[in-house]
């Protein structure tokens, strides 16, 4: 690999690159992101090299495996270029086939095509599928199309030209280029990264650090993974661009250990962008030095608070420390220390590129530019989503999502990961960035965001998430110590059909509490479930407490199970299953009609064996 010493002999780089490439030949993309590895995606690629060996060898025809294209829920994904023909759900059988039919003939195969929920209809083309149509992937986009272990992929998709524009720029230009985008911070905060880099430029000391914060910890959030699987120069970029500005020349990549690939394909990364001069001594021929060390995560959730994630790279306890002089001035080793996520630094080079005022017209007034969403729960389309800032909830439930599963109705949808709030169905017209829904009493979080229907008890949801948060507390404030602790024991006793009127106030008071004495944003938010579900369900709460009785019917301990009369053969499937001999009656048989069964309250565990196995609907939950 060549050494490129200036960003002249990038671009001549660049430009040999392309001059390979025939972009009317035949390319077959697989997704290998860690969704599509779940459902067997590396079987298929298999499937695909052994084809191309033996039928297609020395004729042109690519195979590359990409990151993730954000269709989880439809994998593994295969897309055939140049027509961008779109495959869902593809099996090592299928391969064959669509080799034939689709790479050497231009048929469509409908078969392994999207149908469209409402119509039916067959959709072909990748940019067709309603999941993609409102999306605006300006950041994830290419995820889809490069091998994120070649450089070269993303070179000719025209990576690390930001780069080597902002090395021929002042750093203050490029500052001030950041500050006029008004790009927020994408790791939950969103305190505006332009700001950020300014006051740590102008920190004292000679030594500054820069962080990328990869801990990403929410359950069912998966962004920040899969860009760095999936495209992680574009995050180098990102970062090397931000290091020049602020006089950096020594940085970190905190990545959870949980994440394999992401560590791998981003040490990969690092060592590519090293032997091209791209990192490490005089980038580029610019005289500007900065290398990245890649730093390993303990699992714990805390250390993505900065403070403790900075105590972690030390050796140190991950704990949270008080910042009454900021990150910025005294951070890493007690030196000015400049943290931003991985989403963040993956938009700097798309602003550097296209300029402020291009990326200014995304968004709203307040929040710039477009978030990646992980799109989960009950919602037909699960996945990763990319949107502009503003768009509505039901934007991303209905026209990206597809709606609710089995025809149920929405209900809440958590934003924000553990320590967010649930935002109601009345709601769902709300724009979504970060001044509106902290407005509701949530947050955008790093950006899970997971749909509930009417099957989900929201004081199960509230117990749930309090349950984790509190585990996740690092215990060096009572109040999140001892608060989330005692919240989740008042959840519990509501569930459990133990809970008294007065519950309901004292939670409120606890999160309160909790919200004001924490040091750091975990227990600053962690009481979010609750207080948000109490605000916009406290009916809900009532009906557990004053009736005993889940509207959802969820909450097992306020369960009743009944056989109804009516229905009841006598087939005695129920009482054998039952577990405490709780039902009783009298079996039919060839000579005998037998006498419906009924269930002793009293010796019932509401363990659902009884509706599990009835086969004529003749048991009913209360």
């Amino acid at each position: 690999m060549v050494r490129l010493n200036s960003p002249q002999e990038l671009e001549k780089y660049r430009k040999e690159i392309l001059s390979k490439r025939n972009p009317d030949q035949p390319l077959i993309t697989v997704c290998g992101g860690t969704g599509c590895h779940a459902s067997g995606c590396h079987a298929v690629v298999d499937a695909f090299k052994k084809v191309l060996q033996e039928k297609a060898s020395g004729n042109g025809i690519g195979l590359r495996v990409t990151g993730c294209h954000g269709f989880c829920e439809r994998g593994p994904l295969v897309v055939i270029h140049p027509k961008k023909v779109f495959y869902q759900k593809v099996k090592p059988e299928d391969v064959p086939t669509i080799f034939e039919e689709t790479v050497l003939n231009g048929k469509i195969l409908e078969d392994l095509l999207y149908d469209h929920p409402v119509t039916g209809e067959k959709i072909t083309f990748e940019e067709e599928v309603p999941f993609y149509r409102k999306q605006k992937r300006i950041i994830f986009g290419n995820n889809g199309s490069i091998d994120p272990t070649r450089i070269e992929d993303y070179l000719a998709v025209g990576g690390y030209q930001a780069l080597a524009k902002a090395l021929l720029m002042k750093p203050e230009e490029i500052i001030r280029e950041v500050k006029k985008a008004n790009l927020r911070g994408r790791g939950g905060g969103g305190f505006p990264a332009g700001l950020k880099w300014e006051q740590c430029r102008n920190a004292p000391g000679e030594i500054k650090y820069l962080i990328c914060n990869a801990d990403e910890g929410d359950p069912g959030a998966y962004m920040d993974r899969s860009l760095l699987e999936g495209n992680p120069h574009s995050v180098l970029e990102g970062m090397i661009i931000g290091a020049f500005a602020i006089g950096s020349h020594e940085g970190y990549i905190f990545v959870r250990h949980e994440y394999p690939l992401a560590l791998e394909n981003i040490g990969i990364a690092i060592r590519q962008a090293r032997e091209l001069g791209l990192l490490g001594k005089n980038i580029l021929g610019s005289g500007f030095d900065f290398d990245i060390k890649i730093s390993r995560g303990g699992g714990a959730f805390v250390a993505g608070e900065s403070t403790a994630l900075m105590a972690t790279i030390e050796g140190n306890v991950g704990e949270p420390r008080a910042k009454h002089i900021h990150t910025v001035v005294s951070g890493l080793y007690d030196r000015p220390t400049n943290l931003n996520n991985v989403e963040t630094w993956a938009n700097v080079p798309v602003i550097i590129n296209e300029g402020a005022d291009w990326y200014g017209r995304i968004g709203t007034e307040g929040s710039k530019g477009t978030k990646i969403f992980s799109l989960v729960g009950k919602v037909n389309n699960t996945g990763l989503v990319e949107v502009p800032m503003g768009i509505t909830l039901r934007e991303i439930v209905y026209d990206i999502g597809g709606g609710i599963p089995d025809g149920k109705k929405f209900k809440a949808v958590q934003t924000g990961g553990p320590s967010g709030g649930c935002i109601p169905e009345s709601m769902i017209d709300l724009p979504v960035d970060f001044d509106r829904l902290t407005d509701v009493g949530s947050m955008m979080g790093s950006g899970g965001m997971i749909v509930m229907d009417e099957a989900t008890c929201m004081v199960d949801v509230a117990k749930y998430f309090m349950n984790f948060l509190k585990d996740e507390s690092c215990g060096k404030c009572t109040s999140c110590r001892e608060g989330t602790k005692r919240m989740h024991e008042i959840l519990t006793e509501i569930s459990e059909g133990r809970g008294k009127p007065e519950h309901i106030d004292l939670l409120e008071e606890l999160g309160w509490v909790t919200v004001e004495a924490s040091l750091c944003a975990l227990g600053g938010t962690a009481p979010n479930p609750a207080l948000s579900t109490i605000k916009y369900f406290r009916q809900e709460y009532e009906e557990h407490i004053l009736n005993k009785r889940c509207p959802a019917k969820v909450c097992r301990a306020l369960l009743h199970y009944r056989i109804l009369s009516d229905r009841c053969t006598a087939c005695g499937r129920c009482a054998k299953v039952c577990p405490e001999k709780a039902i009783t009656g009298v079996q039919k048989t060839k000579k005998e009609k037998g006498k419906p069964f009924e269930i002793d309250q009293a010796k019932c565990i509401q363990c659902g064996m009884c509706l599990e196995s009835c086969k004529f609907d003749a048991v009913e939950v209360q």
